[in-house]
């Protein structure tokens, strides 16, 4: 596992606030998304990054620090299936890290990035 990225399947996640539409061609408009809710997705949470030579990569060793461009307090980057969908902070639960969301991604703003 990267040390930037802790990434997790996730199963039988929750879908909150799905609004259906009705799409043209779909009778009666109904779509059951019931299909699609335990496809498996790989959700990632990205603590920062940083860019080096292969020579400073090749002597680093047990102990080494690598700096991120991120600066302390600045919130995660929660990706699913590597998209952005929210920013988050690191809490511990249980004496095991987890990601508190502090701010999701609408759907209207993740597709206007896609085009």
């Amino acid at each position: 596992m990267n040390a930037n990225t802790a990434e997790a399947e996730v199963h039988n996640a929750p879908v909150n606030d799905l609004q259906a539409g009705t799409p043209s061609g779909v009778p009666g408009g109904d779509i059951n998304l019931d299909v699609v809710l335990d496809i498996p997705v790989t959700l990632s949470m990205e603590v920062g990054r940083s860019r080096i030579s292969i020579r400073n990569l090749l002597q680093l060793n047990q102990g080494s620090v690598v700096e991120l461009e991120r600066s302390t307090g600045e919130p995660l980057d929660v990706y699913v299936n590597g998209t952005l969908v929210a920013h988050g902070e690191v809490v511990v639960i249980n004496e095991k890290f987890g990601i508190r969301l502090t701010d999701v991604i609408s759907p209207a703003e993740r597709i206007r990035k896609l085009k």
